[in-house]
C-alpha cells in the first residue's frame, strides 16, 4: 500500500543528515577526542606524532595538514584520541612541548567553520 497516494501527498526525497563526530565509515556511538598540534617542524611525520601522544594514551588517527598541490605540510596536524581523559593528558603533557626544534601549541580542536 503506497501512503503517498492514499493521503495524497507527494512522497518526499530530502537527504537525511546523519551526524557522525568519526571518520567516514566508522561508528557514530563512539565519542572521539580531537586534539590540534601546531607549529609543526614540515618535515614532521605521523608515526613520529602518534609515537610522541601514545604516551598519553591511545591514539586512533593522526591527520596532518598538507598543501593540496604539493603535498608538503602545513606545519599543523589533528590526533583524534578515544577519551577525553586521554586527551586532556596529552595537551597538559605535550602543549610547549619542544619537538624537532619547534614548541608545539597542542590544544581542543575547534570545530571546522566552513568559508563562503
Amino acid at each position: 500500500m503506497d501512503l503517498c497516494r492514499t493521503f495524497g501527498r507527494r512522497p518526499s526525497y530530502r537527504a537525511a543528515v546523519i551526524f557522525n563526530p568519526g571518520r567516514a565509515g566508522e561508528s557514530s556511538n563512539k565519542m572521539e577526542t580531537r586534539i590540534y598540534v601546531g607549529n609543526l617542524n614540515k618535515s614532521t611525520t605521523q608515526d613520529e606524532i602518534k609515537t610522541l601522544f601514545a604516551q598519553a594514551g591511545t591514539v586512533t588517527s593522526v591527520d596532518i595538514a598538507t598543501e593540496k598541490g604539493t603535498g608538503a605540510s602545513k606545519g599543523f596536524a589533528f590526533v583524534a584520541m578515544p577519551t577525553q581523559a586521554d586527551a586532556d593528558k596529552a595537551i597538559s603533557m605535550f602543549n610547549d612541548y619542544s619537538l624537532a626544534n619547534n614548541t608545539l601549541k597542542v590544544n581542543v580542536a575547534k570545530p571546522r567553520v566552513e568559508r563562503a
